[in-house]
């Protein structure tokens, strides 16, 4: 997604005819997706488009760089998403703890055949990429956003506290949080579709299971994965990995999570509309530069 700010900035940069509506259109694809992630309906993400684009179109030359670009759209963007996103039932409502998030020794059992994925086909395709996005539909929307931000749009820990406002240490503990909802969910709906069952599985309320070593490697195993730890703590990770067999699945099936959220493909909005926004977009923007130059 950051490639489409990129060449929107070099369309402005060049100018000429056509250059900014091309760069608009390609701005409309990034805030659309980032939104459809974020609200998970259309409706909502065809609104935020619209509102971002019309707030940023009388500063877009002003931008030289992609980064400073995305940081001021994503920024608008987000606050629209949290403004007006319809809140799925399903949402919980209280801060997400790790102590919740630790699988008990049942799910470590069932790990094994949840977490491997194998499409036949465009079907089974769309089925996992239906049930990615509805775990990340119940996630609280403080954590989703990081989660979005972070492991689906590709921006890091620096760029995401741009947006958001929030210190690094607060992203990591709230994307570290978000990852472990979404496998956890994940994991819910796909035993859920393997036994044919439908609608949402309720959570785990059973012990957590492991000793303290592993509770302590759980609330590292992020920092781990993104290479955030010092080798010291890499070191005691892996030793620890290497004699619990419980801990090395878990960490491979939360490594599953990230890479399924990160190769996620992204929603484009509906060309026709996309183009008829952009249409009318740019005719009220003319009739505003020429009424302020009389």
């Amino acid at each position: 997604m950051r490639s489409d700010i990129d060449e929107a900035i070099v369309l402005l940069k060049r100018g000429g005819d056509g250059a900014l509506e091309g760069a608009v259109e390609l701005l409309q694809g990034a805030v659309f997706a980032f939104s459809m992630r974020v609200c998970g309906q259309q409706q909502d993400a065809e609104d935020t488009m619209q509102e971002v684009l019309v707030k940023s179109l009388p500063y877009l030359s002003k931008f030289d760089n992609s980064r400073a670009l995305a940081t001021w759209l994503y920024k608008v963007a987000k606050n629209r998403c949290l403004m007006n996103r319809r809140k799925s039932t399903f949402a919980p409502k209280e801060e997400l703890s790790l102590e919740e998030l630790m699988p008990n020794q049942e799910e470590f059992e069932r790990l094994d055949g949840l977490t491997s994925i194998t499409p036949e086909g465009s079907a089974i395709r769309g089925e996992e990429g239906q049930r990615l996005r509805e775990a990340i539909r119940y996630l609280p929307p403080h954590y989703r956003i990081i989660l979005v931000l972070r492991d689906m749009e590709g921006f890091t820990d620096e760029e995401v506290g741009e947006i958001t406002g929030l210190r690094q240490g607060t992203i990591r503990v709230r994307l570290h949080r978000a990852r472990l909802f979404v496998r956890r969910e994940l994991t819910k709906l796909n035993e859920g579709a393997k036994h044919g069952i439908t609608g949402r599985l309720q959570r785990n309320v059973g012990a957590p299971s492991g000793t303290g070593r592993c509770r302590k490697v759980f609330a590292g195993l992020s920092d781990y994965l993104d290479g955030e730890l010092d080798d010291f703590s890499c070191e005691e990770i892996e030793t620890h990995m290497n004699g619990c067999e419980p801990c090395k699945k878990f960490l491979r099936s939360l490594e599953s999570t990230i890479q399924r959220c990160q190769k996620s493909p992204a929603d484009c909005p509906d060309r026709e509309r996309a183009a008829a926004l952009r249409k009318k977009l740019f005719a009220t923007y003319s009739r505003a530069l020429a009424t302020s130059g009389k």
